[in-house]
């Protein structure tokens, strides 16, 4: 059982997976994102006192932070003990390309040049840390929803913003990965 589960599933068992969860919350009257958790959570702590926007009853949205619960949870059980050994299937002129910027690929999801706690105090990458943050947050608020809103719970919805705004990741994906991302590096 532990080698079935540590394998990636493909794409008409997750997929079939994905839609079963969105009829469930289409039908309990939810919709599925994580960034209205930050919201959430914010409520909670009392932040509703001062910004109108956190005031609100948050204990309709418990769901959602049990969700949010529930991926750290999985996340965490999956590396510790699903994780598969091998490396990341990349293709050599990603590797190549990654090298010229200065990024060498060791198998995993995310370089050390880049994620490690090293880099995290060095101007540049508290830099990173501090600008990618806010461009996240900002571009969440902004978009009305965080990317899996979007993209999973907007687009089944048939909502016109949500086609939008995945658009808009898309454009914004691929302007950091060609225009952003090679001046950064």
């Amino acid at each position: 059982m532990i080698e079935f589960l540590s394998q990636p599933w493909a794409w008409y068992v997750s997929g079939p997976l994905i839609a079963l969860v969105m009829f469930l919350l289409l039908w309990a009257g939810g919709e599925f994102g994580v960034s209205a958790t930050l919201r959430s959570m914010c409520a909670i702590g009392g932040a509703g006192r001062k910004v109108k926007f956190f005031d609100f009853n948050w204990k309709n949205q418990v769901w959602n932070l049990v969700f949010v619960a529930g991926a750290v949870i999985g996340g965490f059980i999956a590396d510790q003990f699903l994780s598969n050994p091998t490396a990341l299937a990349l293709s050599q002129k990603t590797i190549a390309d990654l090298s010229t910027l200065g990024v060498n690929f060791e198998g995993g999801l995310a370089p050390m040049e880049i994620f490690n706690w090293s880099n995290l105090f060095t101007v540049k990458g508290f830099l990173i840390m501090i600008v990618g943050g806010f461009c996240i947050g900002f571009g969440t608020r902004w978009a009305g929803g965080c990317t899996s809103g979007h993209a999973i719970s907007g687009l089944s919805n048939l909502q016109i913003a949500s086609l939008i705004a995945v658009i808009g990741f898309f454009i914004g994906g691929l302007f950091m990965t060609h225009v952003l991302f090679p001046f950064i590096f």
